[in-house]
């Protein structure tokens, strides 16, 4: 089958859609199917051989992020140009409702076109005022997907219709296999494996852009003086993009050598950081329509403590496969991780609970469904076209091409 997916995202500033689409693409390749992606990049990013780049992104706030977006009529122009080529059995369009490439193939397009939506915003007044524009580019959709059941909701509740549940992708082996590394694991966490006595520190990971508000690292600086005053050795190991000297600011100046900023990491280091930590704290303020650093998390067999969002609960197994606390409760996360790194046995229990339920988000499965979703759009359909009765000034309601 020749797939073409359309990432809506800048290639060259990491993020979960832009995760889950290289994902979704090697894996589709592995199997043997024919994959072109476009997207936004920086004509100086290296591109993997699959990736076929639409031009520079700009920075534009959009669901409490900043978003690097791609619109535009030379934008429009290079999807046409992709759609032309490309002699594609179908094309996945990622977030069709943003104001980047997504929108544009919808427009550009007919034919099978399968959609997912990633966002989770149950009050987005630009989404509904939008609507009118959007709704010739959504009446050609013939599959929608939805990452979990709140994004599903935030599309049936502002756009109509609805959308069959496919959670985000993970490769759970390559997490579940990778070494720890002994230089960010506690020094108590080997010894205390072993022989179950508590140890008085332990060592927290946190991964995500430092300075972002809704990834939630201010309430876990906050959570920190109580955490270390009950377990003095406690480290807390930061991996993302940021100004660090900004998130210690708060932090009294005597713990804030026992906060290590890593940097942005490689997928390997990702996962080996995952395997090293005694605890993964994930205090998100909102905007998360997934989760997929939890799925990641244990993978690598790290229990997990998250703020209590819709979707990190469910992602969580309703609080089964991870613990939860309320959201922006820094003193909540300070008690619960306090708790949690004291008692190994509870440790231990959420990395079983946690490796068996992650099983479900492995890409053999999740593949799989977006596979059959692909299948029913193309049985007795003619390969995808460039739709050509009106281009994107018609659209904005200027003129017509």
């Amino acid at each position: 089958m020749r797939i073409g997916i359309v990432c809506p995202y800048s290639w060259d500033v990491p993020g979960g859609v832009q995760f889950h689409i290289r994902d979704l693409a090697e894996h589709l390749i592995k199997l043997g199917h024919e994959v072109s992606v476009l997207a936004p990049a920086d004509d100086e990013t290296p591109l993997p051989p699959y990736v076929v780049s639409a031009g520079r992104a700009v920075p534009v706030p959009y669901n409490g992020s900043v978003a690097r977006l791609n619109f535009g009529f030379l934008s429009a122009a290079r999807v046409r140009r992709w759609l032309h080529d490309g002699g594609f059995d179908v094309i996945h369009i990622h977030e069709p409702t943003s104001p980047s490439l997504g929108l544009l193939a919808c427009w550009a397009a007919q034919g099978p076109i399968v959609a997912t939506f990633h966002t989770s915003n149950p009050r987005s007044r630009a989404m509904i005022a939008a609507y009118p524009i959007l709704q010739p580019a959504l009446e050609k959709i013939r599959a929608r997907i939805a990452v979990s059941e709140y994004a599903r909701r935030t599309l049936v509740e502002h756009l109509g219709g609805d959308a069959v549940v496919i959670p985000n992708g993970v490769d759970v082996d390559f997490f579940a296999t990778a070494e720890a590394e002994p230089k960010w694991q506690s020094e108590g966490a080997r010894s205390t494996a072993l022989d179950g006595v508590p140890r008085p520190g332990g060592t927290i990971g946190f991964i995500g852009r430092i300075d972002e508000p809704r990834k939630g690292l201010p309430a876990l600086m906050r959570a920190l003086p109580k955490i270390i005053a009950e377990r003095p050795d406690t480290r807390l190991l930061v991996a993302g993009k940021g100004d660090e000297k900004e998130a210690v600011e708060a932090l009294p100046e005597h713990l804030r050598g026992q906060v290590e900023f890593l940097g942005m990491v490689s997928d390997r280091d990702k996962a080996r950081l995952l395997r090293s930590v005694d605890l993964y704290v994930a205090p998100n303020t909102g905007g998360e329509s997934f989760g997929i650093i939890l799925v990641e998390a244990m993978s690598a067999g790290a229990p997990v403590l998250a703020s209590d969002l819709d979707a990190f609960r469910q992602v969580l197994d309703g609080g089964a496969a991870g613990e939860l606390f309320p959201v922006e409760d820094a003193d909540a996360l300070a008690a619960a991780a306090v708790r949690l790194l004291g008692d190994p046995k509870r440790l231990a229990e959420l990395r079983e609970l946690g490796s068996r339920h992650v099983r479900r988000f492995d890409w053999s499965t999740v593949g799989a469904d977006i596979l059959s979703v692909y299948e029913t759009v193309t049985e007795g359909a003619t390969a995808v076209a460039t739709d050509e009765r009106v281009g994107l000034r018609a659209r904005l309601g200027l003129a017509r091409d």
